[in-house]
């Protein structure tokens, strides 16, 4: 997710935190801090009372971090590549591969809802251990507000609308009963849609009511809404590709070699290379060590481009994800959902052929490319 900062690790993969991460316990503060401790543990002063807010807010911070950590640690056991875990304004989300089997798809999803009822639990007994044995109410109220919110936060994931916990489970049922992943992904997706236009419909009535909150509910709704918008487009293509080798996709590609200068290579080289969004670079042997775009090139001041050589200012080769003509598309594009943006270069050989772009994609979602080719087409 753009805008966030690695702020440690867990269940070992990175946790991130994003900029609309304070945000929400500002929010979270003011709202406890205003009403909700005042009501529940009357007669102590302001001061105590933010004070306590804060560390309300980041206990819900906390089992938020716990929630999306059950899942990361339940993937990697499952041998589901993750890729991080963020927390931001709406709650938290971890990014990973899909699942291979229905099983683990639904073990991946449930173990977040039960980690926030079990401290849920936590919270609920200590609460009264604080308030009633040791006569501490601000901890106590504190605690018993942390408990009652992870229960609603386990209830709201468990609703059965993508990208919630609930829709995943939802889509590992459909999955198991009808052995395609891409259609129960649709389902639940499709689901996801109209149980997030309810929840926007519902925040933003709340807000014309003047209830503050309501604003909140109607943006998960909306972000419901949009993740559970592009599963369905996702699941789409990929059912649509299944199936398909990547050289049904992969067009020809123009390559350049490091060593050149950014001058002789923006005169010999990226000329040719036309409209094409990067140019792989090569060795001295023609093996991909990286790529560059236009824009990079001539971002290099006139006056030192012949004496730069082009893989100074080359991306390196493990930002892009390397296919082989024969691999079917769906599993490249699986992986290239693990990485940032990375281009895909189609390797023979070990020799570029080919690259595959999302015209590509929608090319062969109707029919084999034009350009479509195996072998060292190099």
């Amino acid at each position: 997710m753009n805008g966030s900062l690695e702020i440690g690790r867990v269940a070992g993969v990175p946790l991130r935190l994003h900029w609309s991460a304070p945000l929400l316990v500002v929010v979270l503060s003011m709202g406890l801090a205003g009403s909700v401790l005042p009501a529940w543990a009357p007669g102590h002063s302001a001061s105590s009372y933010r004070l306590w807010a804060v560390a309300g807010a980041l206990l819900l911070m906390a089992s938020l971090i716990a929630h999306e950590g059950g899942h990361a640690l339940v993937a990697r056991r499952s041998q589901i590549a993750v890729k991080d875990v963020t927390v931001f304004a709406l709650g938290g989300v971890t990014r990973m591969a899909s699942a291979t089997t229905a099983g683990s798809q639904g073990r991946v999803a449930g173990v977040g809802p039960v980690i926030s009822l079990v401290l849920a639990g936590v919270c609920l007994g200590g609460s009264v251990l604080a308030r009633d044995v040791l006569h501490w109410p601000l901890p106590g109220g504190v605690l018993a507000w942390g408990g009652w919110t992870n229960i609603l936060l386990a209830v709201f994931n468990l609703l059965p609308a993508a990208p919630l916990d609930g829709g995943r489970v939802l889509q590992a049922l459909i999955w198991r009963v009808r052995g395609d992943r891409e259609r129960a992904a649709q389902a639940s997706g499709r689901c996801g849609q109209v149980m997030g236009t309810v929840i926007m419909a519902g925040g933003l009535f709340e807000f014309l009511r003047g209830i503050g909150s309501g604003l909140w509910l109607g943006l998960i709704g909306l972000f419901v809404v949009v993740v559970a918008s592009a599963e369905v487009r996702r699941a789409q293509l990929f059912e649509s590709l299944r199936g398909l080798p990547v050289a049904a996709a992969m067009r020809p590609v123009i390559t350049g070699q490091e060593r050149q200068s950014v001058d002789r290579f923006l005169t010999e080289t990226a000329w040719h290379a036309g409209d094409q969004p990067i140019i792989p670079v090569t060795d001295l042997d023609g093996h991909p060590s990286g790529y560059v775009t236009a824009p990079v090139l001539h971002a290099v001041p006139e006056a030192r481009r012949p004496t730069i050589r082009v893989r100074d200012v080359a991306m390196p080769l493990e930002r892009c994800v390397l296919a082989e003509p024969k691999e079917e598309i769906t599993d490249v594009l699986e992986r290239a959902a693990m990485s940032l943006s990375a281009p895909v270069l189609v390797v023979d050989q070990q020799h570029v052929v080919g690259m595959v772009t999302g015209a590509d994609l929608a090319r062969a979602r109707s029919g084999p490319s034009p350009h479509a080719r195996t072998g060292n087409g190099h």
